[in-house]
């Protein structure tokens, strides 16, 4: 015979499971708006039966079920589509963080008319034009005077500005890094709660729903992978470096750069290797740190620099009105005082390099005659040297276009005394200074004795910047020290100047040494920098400058907008997706505990028949 009482045994199993229903569904309406939270759900099966012997049949065996039980409560979440969330909610970061920071150097260029750099660069050559047609006039030359003014503080406002934009971007990075370390640690803190509640049997739902989310937030900030090939070591990987093992996580630190920036690269800090990171925030602030701005303010002083260097050798050249001559119109800060550029790099006591930034040949060229020379010329480009053959057809100014065309970091063009000048430009390794001629060599005689530049050809005639006194391997000629850093920083009209408008030069000596009242040569020339092919860099020209500085930055900026809107709209459809199958329904829960509530109501019936057959059978059976 059966249990009498296995009736009251399957009641309440049935009503703790529905009980337990009721609470999760309670559990996901309290968390409905929740950041993370997966709605879970109550699997439960059939309790194992009782086998009876008596109930066996030919065919059949004899079993008495034994009601319901709550096997487990799950979470209702879709694995593949959250790493494709994960893998994909870097790039949307990514592009975010460069459309904010595009929008802000946008602004920089965007300036009004009346402060911008190329109106009063504009200005600035109008003012020598007005010069060369009155070059007795005082209040000419203080026209020049003052625009000259005007246009360095438009450049040191828009060096300011850049630098600005860049050290906030700095104070992100090291913001963010803080960020990525706070999640690492908390995702191998949950780590290892859930190990300890999985070996007990539970199933952490929540602490796995916040490690989810932990780990989508870290992959907003990093490049990042989950891998689990062990069920008890969670992993997160980013750019082939583990950063999250288990209970194990790995920080990042700061230490300083290879160069003078005054920045910090960012290292493991248990291992001290340099850590990169291709996306997310943290990748898209480091390359605008590193290389979008820095790219930026080279571009500005290659621009200053090269251009206060010609109006100077032309100004410092002429003869101002009080016939003084030799003034450099803007003032330049030399790197060293060293007249040789002789600088102690190791900080030894001992100059072991030297720092030249312009080298002028001896001789007059022609830039149409046939060299008849054949060699190969090596100049330093980036880490490495890059070669520049020429041959005996070429004409001087097909040399000068290979040399500018080329990779290398120093670029030529004829002066006004038709001489070759070699100048250094910015360099794209960040360990390498800017504006530093490194290396000049040539194998045949195009810079040995043909443009008076080296004192031979070959290696032992090479200019080489790891070496004190490196131009004693030039032919006499002419060189300039390199430029302090960001000459754009500082650069002014020379103060003599500005004190004395008459030191202005717009003329050239006359056989006794004097300036000629009717005389404009000089301030025509000066003037006729602005449309002269003598920019060092890709553009030829001044104007060439400004329009493509900003036309990279509006495409720049453009791209990260457009880039934004289609990785918004991948991460809305992937969102949406997650929404529809983990997100929590509140008309479904209702709906599910009113069917559990049923289903709770029934089981209590069901536990009062019992009882009503019990107290039959107990209290009133013979009677």
């Amino acid at each position: 015979m059966g249990n009498s009482f296995a009736g009251i045994e399957i009641g309440k199993r049935s009503i703790q499971a529905h009980t337990v229903q009721i609470q999760t569904a309670g559990h996901n309406i309290s968390n409905a708006d929740t950041e993370g939270y997966s709605r879970q759900r109550v699997i439960v099966k059939s309790f194992e039966p009782i086998y009876r012997p008596d109930l066996e049949r030919e065919m059949r065996p004899g079993q008495l079920g034994q009601g319901t039980d709550v096997e487990s409560v799950t979470r209702i979440r879709d694995e593949l589509l959250e790493s494709r969330i994960v893998a994909q909610e870097n790039e949307e970061t990514y592009w975010e963080t460069r459309n904010n920071y595009y929008s802000m150097i946008e602004q920089v260029y965007n300036e009004p008319d009346e402060i911008s750099v190329r109106y009063n660069m504009d200005k600035f050559w109008e003012g020598w034009q007005e010069l060369s047609n009155y070059p007795e006039s005082d209040a000419a030359r203080q026209a020049v005077v003052t625009r000259g003014e005007s246009l360095t503080n438009s450049i040191r406002q828009q060096f300011n500005s850049l630098k600005s934009i860049r050290n906030q971007i700095n104070g992100d990075i090291e913001a963010t890094v803080k960020q990525v370390n706070d999640y690492s640690r908390q995702i191998s803190a949950l780590n290892a709660e859930i190990v300890k509640s999985k070996a007990v049997g539970d199933n952490p739902n929540d602490l796995m729903d916040r490690r989810d989310l932990l780990v989508e937030k870290l992959s907003g900030l990093i490049n990042v992978t989950v891998t689990q090939r062990d069920p008890d070591e969670f992993m997160v990987h980013t750019d082939g470096q583990i950063i999250v093992q288990g209970a194990v996580n790995r920080q990042i630190g700061f230490a300083p750069q290879d160069n003078d920036s005054g920045y910090s690269k960012l290292v493991w800090t248990d291992t001290n290797a340099d850590a990169y990171f291709r996306g997310g925030s943290l990748g898209a602030l480091v390359e605008l740190r590193d290389k979008d701005l820095r790219a930026q303010l080279q571009s500005l002083d290659t621009m200053t620099l090269n251009f206060a260097d010609l109006v100077n050798d032309v100004h410092r050249n002429s003869v101002g009105k009080n016939n003084v001559t030799g003034l450099d119109f803007f003032v330049q800060h030399d790197f060293v005082e060293n007249v040789n550029g002789n600088y102690d790099s190791d900080g030894d006591g001992v100059e072991d390099s030297s720092r030249i930034f312009r080298i002028t040949g001896n001789n007059a060229l022609k830039a149409q005659e046939q060299t008849g020379l054949a060699g190969t010329m090596t100049f330093n480009a980036g880490a490495e040297t890059v070669s520049v053959p020429y041959y005996p057809t070429d004409t001087v100014e097909d040399v000068i276009n290979r040399i500018n065309d080329s990779a290398s970091e120093v670029k030529a063009y004829l002066d006004r005394n038709n001489s070759l000048v070699l100048k250094a430009s910015a360099a794209s390794d960040a360990s390498n200074p800017d504006f530093v001629i490194r290396h000049v060599e040539d194998s045949g005689l195009f810079l040995a004795g043909y443009a008076g530049i080296l004192s031979q050809s070959g290696e032992a005639g090479a200019f080489d910047w790891n070496r004190a006194d490196a131009v004693n391997s030039l032919a006499g000629a002419q060189f300039a020290v390199s430029p302090l850093r960001n000459p754009s920083a500082y650069v002014e009209v020379n103060p003599s100047i500005v004190s004395d408008v008459s030191s202005v030069a717009s003329a050239y000596a006359n056989g006794q040494g004097f300036a000629d009242a009717s005389d404009g040569r000089a301030a025509v020339e000066l003037a006729a920098i602005r449309n002269t092919k003598v920019m060092i860099g890709k553009q030829r020209t001044f104007d060439d400058y400004f329009a493509d500085t900003v036309t990279e930055v509006g495409l720049k900026g453009e791209q990260a907008q457009n880039q934004l809107a289609s990785q918004n709209k991948i991460m809305d459809d992937l969102r949406s997706l997650r929404d529809s199958i983990s997100g929590v329904n509140i008309d479904e829960e209702l709906a599910d505990i009113i069917k559990f509530q049923h289903g709770y109501n029934a089981a209590a019936k069901f536990i009062s028949v019992q009882d009503a057959l019990l107290d039959t059978l107990i209290n009133r059976l013979g009677v």
